[in-house]
């Protein structure tokens, strides 16, 4: 039997599909894009330059070993200062020295993947003196992100490793009392932690469009926030604890959730029901580090090239 054909009106055009007809223009099943193909999408661009900058270091194998070994041997070293300081005394601000491995295994671990994403914006005075900044504002790009991703530097992935072997170790050797709730307060710090972190690392760029040549002040607050994390906060001046407890809350990267998780009471002014605090930190300092970008962009005004 023939197969129908579509009938044809006088100009020649075919007439509409009958009933129970799809219309030829109807997209098919599973090709609308929806908001996760638009994110991915836009996520192209940045995950291939980090990709190419990621094989670009391993093709180096030498090199990236040496780099992978030095920036293990600073972790190692760093946790070996603590070591030192708690050998001589037996506490130190209330806490002992199993109770301070669980406060640096969490800095050292928030700083360390904080500082892998984040710490090369520290180049900004680099780019803007040279004049290569104004090459970024020729792509259709946001300005930060591709700051943020203009540079991969893999051998931190090694102080990483120091951090959540110090994490681990001091979740062992302290008595956790185990629950969903812990868990989940383990889980808020990290993730809260870098976010801080990472935030400090912004604010500190933002700084530098003004200051240019004051990295060395910028790097006071950041890597003297990452050391300060990484101590009791219970022996700070009260100066320290306005300045690194709640201005620039790097007490509530590791200390304040320690003081949670080991069910501890804390100082005065930080007592340790603060450590459920710490997305509000985090909040506060992405606040201030999008006051200090935002700030830093508009007052820049280009290389003169």
């Amino acid at each position: 039997m023939a197969e129908p054909t579509r009938a044809r009106s006088a100009t020649g055009t075919e007439s509409e599909p009958g009933p129970g007809t799809a219309p030829e223009s109807a997209p098919a099943a599973g090709t609308r894009r929806g908001p996760l193909a638009r994110g991915r999408r836009a996520a192209a661009p940045y995950l291939a330059v980090l990709g190419s900058r990621a094989r670009s270091q391993r093709s180096y194998r030498v090199g990236f070993g040496v780099d992978l070994a030095s920036s293990l041997l600073v972790g190692v070293v760093e946790l070996a200062e603590v070591w030192v300081l708690f050998h001589n005394v037996d506490r130190l601000g209330g806490i002992d020295f199993a109770q301070v491995l669980l406060v640096f295994g969490l800095a050292d671990l928030c700083f360390s993947l904080a500082d892998l994403a984040f710490g090369h914006c520290d180049t900004l005075p680099t780019y803007v003196r040279a004049g290569t900044l104004d090459v970024f504002y020729l792509r259709p790009q946001p300005l930060l992100l591709q700051l943020v991703t203009s540079d991969l530097s893999l051998r931190r992935l090694a102080r990483a490793a120091v951090g959540l072997a110090a994490l681990v170790a001091g979740l062992v050797v302290n008595d956790v009392a185990w629950s969903p709730a812990t868990v989940a307060l383990l889980l808020v710090a990290v993730v809260s932690g870098i976010a801080t972190f990472a935030a400090l690392f912004v604010t500190a760029a933002g700084l530098q469009f003004f200051l240019l040549d004051g990295a060395e002040l910028t790097n006071a607050f950041v890597y003297g926030g990452r050391y300060a994390a990484s101590q009791p906060a219970s022996v700070w001046s009260r100066p320290l604890v306005v300045v690194f407890g709640f201005f620039f809350p790097m007490a509530f990267t590791a200390y304040l959730p320690a003081l949670a998780l080991l069910d501890l009471p804390g100082s005065d002014w930080l007592p340790g029901w603060l450590g459920w605090c710490a997305p509000l930190a985090a909040v506060w300092a992405w606040a201030l580090a999008t006051l200090s970008w935002r700030t830093g962009v508009r007052h820049y005004r280009g290389g003169g090239g």
